[in-house]
């Protein structure tokens, strides 16, 4: 029999159909159970009644209660205009009350000499208190039902709030399916573990998360239900990681041979630094383990990825094995396809580029050369696994700025081994805050470059605003005739009457007018070109026959023009800090002292300001990722999504949630180091909340084959 959990949300007294689809496609609340799991995210005390004369700017904005008497009440304005207003007063004063939005519903409920109880978020015009959009009810109301102590409130959306599902009426069915449902809810933790970390049930959770008593039973009901979120998350990645290492056997490549040993002794531009001499050790303690690998490697912008994938290249060469790199996008993919074939020209290793713009004859050409193993090491984008790409021996995979590919398309290029699976190695320059690199790839193992190459000098980073725009223009004058160049990045294409940024069209034109021909060459660049043309100014660029590139963010990974020293970001407002400092990295590769000049408007919001502050105080890309999640929260970090990763946090905060964090995975990793396939009947109830995560991912998995 299906739990009542499970029940479609449509037979919620006060939902029926057309309700229950909005809140479907709007929040994803299809079941009861879906709907018990839409938490508040934040609360008010309803226990408190304030007086009107006790509303100052310290209560500005924050959700409070006024009990007061309706004076007056009526229609101000008219068509479009019109809203209705009303003034209530207590024994201490009087305030405005304002609705835009269904006046009329609202006039047939509030009545002139009436008393209500308000709530909302009053502010102050003019010296006196006024709150737009209240809920009301009489006092009696309030005082026949169970008392209020912190209320929840829920997101929602206009949509849902215009047929009547705003945050008060989702408390209310709040209720309503709590008494339906507050006698059916199964426990998912073993009473063991609920005893030893000091757990409440999950009933009593789920009760108090939504109708608190107190500050201390919610701060018990958090922390039961972010504990269980966690646990079962870590527990989940760390037995897939068990089965990996423990089952899932992997091409062994114990030979180091002439193609590793002539590029090292001979073409190696430079000496290893401490951390890639550790994490070419750590890959390979993988390669000659018998066990198939999947390794994480993080490193910031210029601190030589590249060159440790291709020394693990080299070395599955000298074992007879083919590789293939995987890059997002033409241009990283033909970046890397130029640097590495000119590092190893005088080894003998076969390297080839296959893209989008390849044309057929020389795909057949690299599909013969694939099949016969001539070709070593195949650099391309997605069209490496296009299903008429085929390799003789494929051992090694590099994936890079990997969170930009799904999972499924990770998956194909691992199916093009004819025999075991390739050992696999991620890479991103994008560093990801510890607690976030857990959750998303709690299953890998994690190599982290934390060491730039000797003799780079950091890049200098200032804020200006539009008032240092002449000076701007002066200094990249000063830098251009040193023979130097610069990069000029906006956040748009065309102009957009909804955001005031500069934009990359404009921008052009006022460049071209600083900076005109002859004496000065200015290339744009953006997405939407033609990829002829793009690749035909970023030539330019690289050559050195254009000192000015104007660009949107396609410049943001893999570019590398070490004679460019200027990086602008125009709008970097409208930036994240992850992306910010994606941009500052294309400069500063080489050995001159260079500059990221980050142009803002005048006016900032407080989020905004921090950011420019922590782009100017480091250089540190895994400082700024965690104070990136801490200003942002994990889901708007820049490129973390992770499709079909069937991972999905409600209720933990991993900006907040660190330390909870660990410990859940510490918890997780005991257990399963005394019964490693949950067998044991105290662990009945972990072994049932791993298979409804397994049926989830599997779910989005097959939902993401037939999208």
């Amino acid at each position: 029999m299906d739990s009542i959990l499970d029940r479609p949300i449509q037979y919620l007294t006060g939902i029926g159909q057309k309700r229950a689809e909005l809140l479907a496609s709007e929040i994803g609340v299809a079941t009861f159970g879906d709907m018990l799991m839409h938490i508040p995210f934040r609360y008010v005390d309803r226990s408190r009644i304030y007086k009107i004369a006790e509303i100052g700017d310290e209560l500005s904005s924050q959700y409070i209660q006024v009990r007061a008497r309706v004076q007056d009440v009526g229609i101000v304005g008219h068509g479009a205009k019109a809203r209705l207003a009303a003034v209530v007063a207590d024994d201490t004063g009087e305030m405005d009350m304002v609705w835009f939005r269904g006046t009329k519903y609202i006039l047939k409920k509030l009545e002139a000499g009436r008393e209500y109880i308000f709530f909302g978020r009053p502010t102050i015009f003019n010296g006196s208190p006024n709150m737009a959009h209240p809920e009301f009810e009489p006092p009696i109301a309030v005082e026949g039902q169970e008392p209020v102590g912190m209320q929840g409130i829920y997101s929602t959306t206009e949509r849902l709030s215009s047929i009547g599902l705003g945050t008060k009426a989702i408390f209310n069915a709040m209720r309503t399916l709590w008494a339906a449902v507050k006698d059916h809810i199964p426990e998912t933790l073993p009473a063991c573990l609920l005893e030893q970390e000091r757990l409440v049930g999950r009933a009593q959770a789920l009760h108090d998360i939504h109708f608190p008593a107190s500050a201390e039973a919610l701060n018990a009901a958090m922390r039961r239900l972010k504990f269980e979120e966690l646990f079962v998350i870590q527990l989940q990645l760390l037995g897939q990681r068990r089965v990996r290492t423990e089952k899932t056997r992997g091409y062994l490549m114990p030979k180091i041979g002439d193609y590793f040993n002539l590029f090292y002794r001979e073409k190696l531009p430079f000496a290893l630094t401490g951390a890639q001499q550790r994490v070419i050790k750590e890959i390979r303690g993988d390669m000659v383990s018998g066990h198939q690998m999947n390794r994480l490697m993080q490193g910031d912008v210029g601190s030589g990825k590249t060159i440790v994938a291709l020394l693990c290249v080299l070395i599955a060469a000298d074992n007879g094995f083919q590789s293939a790199i995987m890059a997002p996008t033409e241009i990283l993919a033909t970046q890397h396809y130029r640097s590495i074939t000119e590092l190893v020209e005088t080894t003998g290793l076969r390297v080839e580029l296959l893209t989008g713009s390849t044309r057929r004859k020389k795909r057949e050409e690299i599909a013969q050369g694939l099949l016969t193993g001539e070709i070593d090491l195949l650099i391309g984008t997605h069209a490496l696994i296009e299903d008429t790409v085929r390799f003789a021996r494929l051992g090694f995979v590099v994936i890079d700025e990997q969170h930009r590919f799904g999972v499924m398309q990770r998956a194909k290029l691992r199916l093009k081994s004819t025999g075991l699976p390739p050992h696999v190695l991620v890479m991103t320059a994008t560093p990801i805050p510890r607690t976030l690199a857990m959750t998303l790839y709690g299953d890998l193992d994690v190599s982290m470059i934390d060491e730039l190459p000797p003799g780079r000098k950091p890049v200098r980073t200032s804020h200006a605003r539009e008032s240092h725009r002449l000076r701007l223009f002066g200094f990249l004058r000063e830098q251009i005739d040193q023979g130097r160049q610069v990069y000029i990045v906006y956040p748009l294409i065309q102009e957009s009457e909804k955001m005031d940024v500069a934009n990359l069209e404009a921008g052009a034109e006022v460049i071209a007018r600083e900076f005109p021909p002859p004496r000065y060459t200015s290339v744009v660049v953006h997405g939407k070109m033609p990829a002829r043309l793009k690749d035909y100014g970023m030539e330019l660029f690289k050559e050195g026959q254009a000192q000015i590139l104007i660009s949107t963010t396609v410049i943001e990974v893999g570019v590398n023009v070490p004679n460019a020293t200027v990086m602008v970001i125009e709008s970097a407002e409208r930036f994240g800090l992850s992306q910010l400092h994606q941009l500052r990295g294309r400069v500063g590769r080489g050995g001159d002292q260079s500059y990221c000049i980050l142009m803002t408007g005048d006016k900032l919001s407080t989020e905004a300001r921090r950011r420019m502050e922590a782009m100017v105080s480091t250089t540190d890309g895994f400082r700024l990722s965690e104070l990136d999640l801490q200003l942002r929260g994990a889901g708007d970090i820049d490129g973390t999504a992770q499709s079909g990763q069937g991972i999905e946090i409600k209720v933990s905060d991993l900006a907040r949630d660190g330390a909870l964090l660990e410990h859940a995975r510490s918890v997780a990793e005991r257990i399963l180091a005394d019964d490693p396939h949950l067998e044991d009947k105290r662990n009945v109830l972990l072994r049932a909340a791993l298979e409804r995560l397994n049926r989830q991912k599997q779910a989005e998995v097959d939902l993401s084959q037939i999208s």
